[in-house]
């Protein structure tokens, strides 16, 4: 038992991490984005056409990648390799005839989705997200297989690959092209901007997809399971409907908002300034999920040992402390922060907050997702994303047309905030747990104080603004560590 929980731990461990730092490592192509694109409108086309590439891979892999481990799992050693095998028969088709749907209405679907000019744009990002969802089945066999540091050199080779086109096709090419453009003549076209950010995906997709190759060949020496795949349909249509939902939930603002626009230029220069600002509040996503990787073993293994519900409680209030911490440091360090992205984008700085709030709503949703996971109530998470979707749409259609992105800002966190609200009430009803709720309440208020404390004096210095939010920073830290008694103080 302690050797398979050493081997959880590490395993849980390799993954999070490459997760985690591939998530941060491509969070860092966005300087190079906002300085080397020719526009905020090529940011936003950017921005849209990996909204849909997001969407699309959840209805590509229909929750197969959760009905394989299911499964093979259920099937236990009897036939473990079938499982496979019909996971990737499954995906492989649907892959391929997406592929061949949409490439013969390529036309009109770029004329659509205002591409018409750039239909290779769409063309590219089809056959990214079709390569992506097929090479989820291998991943997941990897990681049934135990072959965690296979798994993560795969996905780190990717990322860097990426960075390493991207810098190539941005930077290094067009300097060349000044210098000695008979060099780079032969295959770089200037002023292709954002297209290249697509070619760079593609290689790397390519690449990724030849590396699991092998992975993928046991697999095909095995004849699929008609009734198995029934089956495994029937467990994974429901997450569909739920990841659907989810991430469309993150999504829909930028699939949406150029369409809400008949000035399509307009639109994407807007989106584009949205988009940028709204990776500065992805800092949230990215500590919430390196929190998740780190303490959720622990909660369930507390649970389980113990079998009360005090660990999700617990778990609940540090995960509250955590993120407030991490808010109050992004918007009071905002003026720092801004330089990630270029000057152009600095009008929709304003949504930052609103973001962040928003994704602290949203951690808060999957800390008491908890409930309808342990009692196998699944379904009450689609209800509460599908309302979350209703809301959305229906704040973005109508504020944005007036107010802009600022309405998607807040359509996201709205929808973050109902979703948790339903969450809580029912999981009381359904699966009661003792959340301490005045201890969350009186550090939301606190945390709200020292937020007004530090926007609301006009300090001209940038250097002494930073300075008194730092001190307010120290307080709210200072009084966690000392109320929580942290390290014993």
């Amino acid at each position: 038992m302690a050797g398979g929980m050493k081997r959880l731990a590490k395993e849980t461990a390799v993954y999070g991490l490459s997760s985690i730092i591939g998530r941060f490592l491509n969070w860092m192509l966005v300087p190079l984005y906002t300085r080397t694109l020719i526009n905020a409108g090529e940011f936003g086309v950017y921005t849209n056409l990996y909204a849909w590439v997001a969407l699309l891979l959840t209805v590509l892999t229909y929750g197969m990648e959760t009905g394989f481990f299911r499964f093979i799992n259920k099937e236990g050693e009897r036939e473990p390799i079938r499982v496979y095998t019909t996971a990737l028969y499954s995906v492989g088709a649907t892959s391929v005839l997406f592929v061949f749907f949409t490439f013969l209405f390529l036309s009109p679907l770029s004329t659509q989705l205002g591409y018409a000019a750039n239909p290779e744009y769409l063309g590219m990002m089809l056959g990214v997200v079709a390569a992506d969802a097929f090479c989820c089945i291998p991943f997941a066999y990897l990681r049934y297989r135990g072959k965690a540091y296979r798994f993560a050199g795969i996905k780190f080779l990717g990322i860097f690959l990426n960075i390493g086109l991207n810098l190539f096709f941005l930077v290094f090419c067009p300097q060349l092209h000044k210098q000695a453009p008979e060099t780079v003549d032969w295959f770089y076209i200037p002023n292709y901007s954002v297209g290249y950010v697509f070619v760079a995906n593609v290689i790397t997709t390519a690449v990724t997809f030849l590396i699991l190759i092998p992975d993928m060949l046991p697999g095909f020496r095995h004849k699929p399971g008609l009734s198995l795949l029934k089956r495994m349909l029937a467990y994974s249509f429901p997450i569909l409907i739920l990841g659907i939902a989810g991430v469309f939930n993150q999504t829909a603002d930028k699939i949406i908002f150029p369409f809400l626009f008949e000035d399509k230029a307009y639109a994407n220069e807007q989106l584009g300034i949205y988009g940028a600002c709204f990776k500065i509040a992805v800092v949230m996503v990215m500590f919430i999920q390196a929190f998740r990787y780190a303490y959720e073993p622990f909660t369930f293994a507390r649970h389980k040992d113990n079998g009360n519900t005090q660990a999700y409680a617990e778990a609940m209030k540090y995960f509250i402390l955590f993120a407030l911490v991490i808010f109050l440091g992004v918007t009071f360090y905002l003026d720092i922060l801004k330089y990630f992205i270029a000057p152009p984008y600095y009008p929709g700085l304003r949504i930052v907050p609103i973001v962040m709030l928003g994704e602290l709503f949203f951690g808060i949703y999957f800390n008491l997702s908890l409930w309808y996971k342990l009692s196998d109530q699944t379904q009450w998470g689609a209800y509460f994303s599908l309302s979350g979707c209703v809301v959305t749409v229906l704040i973005i259609f109508l504020g944005a047309p007036a107010y802009g992105y600022i309405a998607c800002a807040w359509a996201s966190c709205i929808c973050n905030l109902l979703m948790m609200l339903l969450s809580y009430f029912v999981g009381q009803k359904k699966f009661p747990i003792s959340y301490d709720l005045k201890a969350a309440f009186c550090y939301l208020a606190l945390a709200t104080v020292l937020y007004i404390a530090g926007m609301l004096p006009k300090i001209d210095s940038e250097a002494l603004r930073i300075l008194y939010r730092s001190v307010l920073l120290i307080v709210f830290i200072t009084f966690i560590v000392r109320k929580e008694r942290i390290f014993n103080l």
